[in-house]
Parts: C-alpha cells; structure tokens; sequence
C-alpha cells in the first residue's frame, strides 16, 4: 500500500495566512522526509480554505522537495477553462520533475456556484467536457475542438508540451456514479472520499466502478482504488490515542452542529468503530486499514496532512510512528502497483 499526507489548507483564522501556507509546505517538505509516497493539496474556493490555487502551492512543494509525488485533491474541472488549467500543470509537470498527478472531480460548496456560475445541472457535464479536452491537450501537439462551455479549438497548440508523455489522472468521488463511470469509461483509477459516512455507500460505489471498468473492456487486474481516511492519530497505546483526540473530535462535532449539520457518528467510540477514522495503537489502526481494505481493494490511502488540533509535537510524533510501525507492516501485507515512471 502507498500513502499520501493530503490537505484542503482549512485557516480558523487563529493564524496568518502567510504562516499557515508556510506551514502548508513545511507539512509537504516533513512528509517526504518520513517516507510518505506522495502529498496532496485539495481545491476549495469558500471559506474556511485557502486551497484556492493549488498549482502555485504545489509548485512551491515542488522546489522544497525532491521524490515524493505531489497530487491535486482535487483539481475542479467543472470550474476551470481546461486550456488554462492544461498550462498551469504541464508547467507545474517540468518543474516538478515529473512527479504529478491529478486528482479530478466537480467540486462542491454554494460559494463556487456564485463565483464561477455552475449549476447543479451542468456541473457533471463541465466536469466531463473539461476532462476530455485536457486530456487531449495532455496527449496532442495541435487539438481541433468544440464543446458546450468555452470557445471552440481549430489545430490549436498549449504549451508548454507536458514532461510526462502520459499523465495519471484520478477520478474523485464520495458518491457519483458519474464520475465513477468517466474513470472506468477512460481507463482510469479513482480516489474513493471515504470520508464521512460508514464504509458500505464508498464499498457500493467501488463496486459499481469495477463493473463498469469490466464492461469497457478493462482487464479486472488494472482497476486501481484509493481511499481517503477521516483523521488520524496513532500513540502507543489506544488509551493515549483516545484520551489525547477526544476534545478534537468533540470540538469537530460542536463545529458541525453549530453549521446546522447533524453528525454521521456522534461519539468518538461510534466513529472509530464505524468510521474510516483512524485513532487508536498501531495494531489497531493497521487492522482497521485491513478491514477497509477488505472491502475496497484499495492500493492508495490518504492521511490528514494538518495537524488538526494536535500540536505540532504530537502531531509530527504520531506520523513518525505510522512510518515507523504501521506502514511498513501495510506495504508488506498490501501489495500496490509503482507510481508512474516519471521524467522520461
């Protein structure tokens, strides 16, 4: 199994916006020395996130870092004109060194529909359109084009021309079967949310990709699943985990509420048994991950690259330890297939 830190760059506002980037690619740079296969920065255009932009944050990572892989989590295709998107990752492809990745979906939040126009009922259709022409432009010197949401294309040429040949690019759902059915339609991977609910809905939707993966004519072996995780925190006994991220969970559920949103799992005990939170000792978390991993098949997991409440003491001591105690154990029982080559 590999494992990716990701982070939406949330900002309470306790912090200025400069430290808190800063801290954003101190986060990347502290990953890739312990060992984490890859880092991802999500896109969000409403409060309480400033991952507005993540080609200029990851390109940031990029000249901090060396080998691990740097991820879009997601890039919101529905939202953007392909072309310039195109160009802002073939850029971010050369300076990286090759060691991008995409990770594509609509979006979500009201405050995107207000800034950019999208609707409910156009968004799946940007989305795909977006996601076609940019693979396109990945994959073509001169593209002739027309859609329905930009100006048409007539042998048209986006530079720079990208350093990988061929880009990876994953389908991000929590529960779209549109999505699902563009990643298996194309050939591609997807990155399963399983975030906020239990496993069966995100167990359901994984199986309905690997279907649709088959009926396209996929050979079954090639479908790949990644798999999001909702916290984390591991200690050395599941007594410290518990004790140590109680008042975090309790304040995420004072927050939800306070937004008017009923949570899923209302007791930390209900969400570390149901959910795909990860809390608790070594043993414990590597054996939850097993469970998940029963179910999904995942090759690819995400971790919380944010402190989320722990201070940074804690927070750095509980990565060492899944680093040094649990992945290792996870590589080894769950085999996963190589990132992409990279450069040529």
């Amino acid at each position: 199994m590999k494992f990716l830190a990701i982070t939406l760059i949330a900002h309470t506002g306790a912090q200025p916006v400069t430290e808190r980037l800063r801290e954003v690619v101190a986060g990347a740079v502290l990953a890739e020395e312990l060992g984490f296969d890859g880092f991802g920065v999500g896109e969000r255009h409403e409060r309480p996130f400033l991952s507005s932009s993540p080609p200029v944050v990851l390109s940031h990572i990029a000249a901090r870092t060396d080998t691990i892989r740097l991820f879009t989590a997601v890039t919101t295709l529905s939202l953007l004109d392909p072309v310039r998107a195109y160009e802002d990752y073939a850029t971010l492809d050369h300076l990286s060194g090759g060691r991008l990745e995409l990770i594509i979906g609509k979006g979500n939040g009201a405050a995107q529909a207000k800034l950019f126009h999208i609707t409910p009922e156009d968004q799946w259709e940007r989305n795909r359109e977006g996601y076609e022409l940019l693979r396109r432009l990945w994959a073509e010197d001169h593209v002739t084009w027309q859609g329905r949401f930009r100006p048409p294309l007539e042998a048209a040429q986006a530079l720079p021309r990208p350093l990988q040949p061929r880009i990876r690019i994953w389908h991000g759902s929590a529960t779209s079967r549109e999505s699902v059915e563009l990643a298996a339609r194309h050939g591609d991977p997807i990155f399963s949310a399983n975030v906020s609910h239990p496993v069966e809905p995100y167990a359901e939707l994984v199986a309905h990709y690997r279907e649709r993966w088959a009926h396209h004519g996929h050979d079954p072996a090639d479908a790949l699943v990644g798999a999001g995780s909702a916290g984390f925190y591991a200690a050395r006994t599941s007594q410290e985990a518990t004790a140590t991220y109680r008042p975090i969970f309790e304040a995420r559920l004072a927050l939800l509420r306070s937004l008017g949103a009923e949570p899923v799992f209302t007791t930390l005990e209900d969400a570390i048994e149901r959910s795909s939170l990860l809390v608790g000792s070594p043993a414990q978390i590597a054996e939850k991950i097993h469970r998940y991993h029963d179910r999904l098949g995942h090759e690819v997991m995400h971790l919380h690259a944010d402190a989320d409440g722990l201070t940074p003491r804690q927070h750095r001591a509980s990565l060492e330890l899944f680093q040094s105690e649990i992945a290792p154990v996870l590589r080894k029982e769950i085999p996963s297939r190589p990132f992409p080559g990279g450069a040529p």
